[in-house]
């Protein structure tokens, strides 16, 4: 039987009851057809899970449930890899977070490049922000993972700052391959992943000069939505919990 995991966004506690927000209320009163007597799972993204009884489903919009005792599932990465991600169009880059997600990564960094061919201010930058953040919400509680990768506002590549441990860049034509990588003192991984028409020249230089090492994954050229999940299944099986 699957089961039902609801990400809230509010503190938690063992032995309480809480009635939900109406969106959650509605997805499982409504859509799930759930009722009083059925057991979910409920977090919020700090470590802990909490196995839950539903106590009450009241109105339309309406769902009060019982947290049990909390528990601690081992299910995050033992690795901490932060993905900075060139911004893909429309659904690519959803495609991208959501599997990113499953596969443990910790953070996303959206960011724009010199072939970047999507570009997003003020309001709109913000919006995108929030859905992206979402969609690793949802990807995070379809995986059972119990923290949810933060999903940082777009800014531009030549911002990003320099992460302790291995930064790395995707690079097609890189003097390192995945056999040259060590382990660093901290189990941590930082990833620079090109648009769909890569990354300039002058972008890799510059990320080379701050120490990235350029990688090259294989003969073939990965598109952007896919380079992201395979360098995190890559980390995983070589330093991670696939290994």
């Amino acid at each position: 039987m699957r089961t039902i995991r609801v990400h809230l966004d509010q503190s938690l506690a063992e032995e309480t009851e809480i009635t939900l927000p109406a969106a959650a209320a509605r997805h499982l009163t409504r859509v799930l057809r759930l009722r009083a007597g059925a057991r979910i799972q409920v977090f919020n993204g700090d470590g802990r899970e909490f196995p839950a009884e539903i106590v009450d489903t009241g109105t339309r919009q309406h769902c009060r449930i019982r947290l049990d005792q909390a528990e601690r599932p081992d299910v995050e990465s033992a690795i901490e890899v932060t993905l900075v991600q060139a911004i893909g169009r429309g659904e690519r880059m959803d495609w991208c977070i959501q599997k990113s997600t499953e596969l443990g990564v910790a953070r996303i960094q959206p960011v724009f490049s010199e072939r970047t061919e999507v570009r997003l201010d003020g309001q709109r930058a913000e919006r995108r922000q929030a859905h992206w953040q979402q969609v690793a919400v949802s990807a995070a509680e379809q995986s059972g993972r119990v923290r949810i990768p933060r999903i940082d506002a777009p800014v531009s590549l030549q911002d990003i700052s320099n992460a302790p441990g291995l930064n790395l860049v995707l690079d097609p034509q890189g003097s390192h391959s995945p056999a040259d990588l060590l382990a660093p003192p901290s189990p941590s991984f930082s990833v620079v992943i090109g648009p769909e028409g890569g990354l300039s020249a002058d972008e890799l230089r510059g990320l080379e000069q701050r120490g990235y090492k350029r990688l090259r994954l294989g003969a073939r050229i990965l598109r952007t939505e896919t380079a992201g999940p395979a360098i995190l299944a890559l980390l995983q099986t070589r330093f991670g919990d696939w290994s």
